[in-house]
């Protein structure tokens, strides 16, 4: 069994180097068995060694892994090195030399979730690739199933900049209504679009079994007319639609003289009751991509229909279609549904305490999380375009995150379910710890002396008689557990000494909001001269202050 935790340790430790995280479990049970199917008989009696072997893992810094790993098996440290990152990026675009115009469309009843900054980041990046113009368009003319939120216009543009995708053009489709009067009309005119007053379950019924609405042939005159009806209220809300002529015999019959315009008398956030005719997503959307130019639309795979509706229109009214590229959809999964809608209702039932909860997959999450747009730029530009559904961790996310963030980021002691320790002897009344491991930042001195906070979970794992080594400190022996108390050993490290952070008894309060929970505990008092900044919260993870008050409020991050 000693052979076997060796080869475990090493294992957990590539793991772990690999990463940039703590090691899965999963994958170093699962390199064991390959790499070594003798101990497969053994399986039962492995699995619980491994969790004890990942637990004191865990509990020590990327630093130390991988000197630890460099100690014990250099090979695999080698292993890492030589394996070659596969191709990643967008792939290159069709008719594009001579510049394009990129839009993403949101529609505005949120902010944006980890799926709109990918839409965001990749249009914008393509633009900056080959040249041309990157155009946020609002697709708010739906006042009533997905209601705009007056806020989400300026959290969009916000989320945009902070990511480094500023628009060259803002478009408030709510805005641009007439032009869209004018060109239904026209559509009208070229024989292209009809009034149909049927009842939405009638027309349904005749739309399955490819029946031609009564409708159909009325006269331009006739169509005109119903249509300013409809426009000036002589109709009433429910009373008709304005359809695209299609084929009413196409095999799918969701291609079958779909609707354009509906009457909707509800006041919209922006523009009240200006309108009472709005255009649906399909009319609007393909309206705007032919009147802003756009050259590529890259939308999902999900929406192949929608492009096909729209090329009917684009027949009817001569003009070109842009080139279409598909995509997958991205899950991530720690996190469910990237739907506005959904987590909008989550948040007033009071599920979430808002949209930068850490909880939810919200640009506005991360950033107070202390994720950096570089890191998810370039995450987001390496999944590329492909059509395959994507099924991600955000531990690839931190991965990149913490390659920006931990030569910045200054160490400071937190303790979370603090315990008071009780140490006998002369304790030194002042601790002087870096504020970073490897750059030269200097040091920050934290009140010390003979009582002391340390986490419950670590003294739960002592036992009388251990020696200890309280970081940046001293070393201690454990006396006793109930109460904490300890004697003091002197300030020389020892080897192979387990080492754990520790904080004042006067420290501050600090609570720490996580997507799985909240920690509540004491840190050192440097802690409030990090407001707004990434720390490392030793032997914790990664944080960002976000206030500093009675008590300090950190958001995690990522180990």
């Amino acid at each position: 069994m000693e052979e076997i935790r060796e080869l475990i340790e090493k294992y957990a430790l590539q793991n772990a180097v690999k990463y940039k995280a703590a090691p899965n479990a999963g994958a170093v049970m699962g390199k064991l068995m390959g790499e070594h199917p003798e101990f497969r008989a053994q399986a039962k009696e492995v699995s619980p060694l491994v969790k004890e072997v990942l637990a004191v893992v865990e509990k020590t810094s990327l630093e130390e892994w991988q000197a630890r790993l460099q100690t014990i098996a250099p090979q695999l440290l080698e292993e890492l090195s030589e394996k070659k990152e596969p191709d990643k990026g967008l792939p290159a675009l069709q008719d594009a030399e001579k510049g394009v115009v990129m839009r993403f469309a949101p529609n505005p009843n949120g902010p944006p979730t980890l799926g709109s900054a990918r839409g965001i980041i990749v249009n914008s990046e393509y633009v900056k690739k080959y040249g041309g113009k990157f155009i946020i368009r609002f697709d708010d003319t739906d006042p009533v199933k997905k209601r705009p939120m007056p806020e989400a216009y300026g959290w969009y543009l916000e989320d945009c900049a902070w990511l480094g995708a500023r628009p060259d053009q803002v478009i408030i489709a709510s805005e641009r209504v007439d032009q869209y009067y004018s060109l239904a009309e026209e559509l009208i005119r070229r024989g292209g679009a009809y009034v149909c007053g049927c009842a939405q379950a009638v027309f349904k019924e005749h739309k399955d079994r490819g029946i031609v609405c009564e409708h159909r042939d009325q006269s331009v005159e006739q169509n005109l007319d119903l249509w300013r009806q409809m426009l000036d209220g002589r109709m009433a809300e429910g009373g008709a639609v304005l359809r695209v002529k299609t084929d009413m015999h196409h095999k799918d019959p969701a291609m079958r003289d779909w609707p354009a315009f509906r009457i909707v008398t509800a006041s919209h956030p922006l523009v009240g009751t200006k309108y009472r005719v709005w255009p649906l997503l399909d009319f609007e959307s393909a309206v705007e991509d032919h009147l802003l130019g756009t050259t590529h639309i890259i939308r999902g795979k999900d929406l192949t229909d929608s492009g096909s509706r729209q090329r009917y229109l684009y027949k009817h009214l001569g003009w070109e279609y842009p080139k279409v590229i598909h995509w997958g959809r991205i899950k991530i999964h720690q996190f469910g549904s990237f739907s506005t809608s959904k987590l909008r209702k989550a948040i007033e039932e009071g599920e979430y305490t808002g949209w930068d909860d850490p909880r939810v997959p919200t640009v506005r999450a991360m950033r107070c999380r202390g994720i950096r747009p570089e890191a998810l730029r370039k995450f987001m530009i390496d999944l590329g375009v492909g059509e395959t559904d994507i099924s991600i961790s955000m531990d690839s996310i931190y991965a990149e995150n913490r390659k920006i963030i931990d030569p910045e980021a200054n160490r400071r002691f937190f303790v979370w379910e603090p315990v008071a320790l009780e140490i006998e002897g002369e304790v030194p009344a002042l601790a002087h710890a870096p504020l970073h491991p490897t750059a030269d930042r200097g040091f920050r001195e934290i009140p010390a002396g003979n009582k002391l906070f340390i986490c419950k979970s670590d003294l739960e794992a002592f036992k009388v008689g251990d020696n200890i080594r309280l970081k940046d400190l001293c070393n201690v022996e454990i006396t006793g557990l109930e109460p904490a108390r300890a004697r003091f050993l002197g300030k020389d490290m020892g080897k192979r000494t387990r080492i754990i952070q520790w904080a004042p008894v006067d420290g501050p309060r600090v609570t720490v909001m996580k997507p799985d929970g909240v920690d509540e505990g004491v840190g050192e008092a440097g802690i409030a001269e990090e407001i707004g900044k990434v720390v490392q919260f030793e032997r914790y993870g990664f944080v960002q202050v976000n206030s500093v008050g009675e008590t300090i409020v950190a958001y995690f991050a990522h180990r």
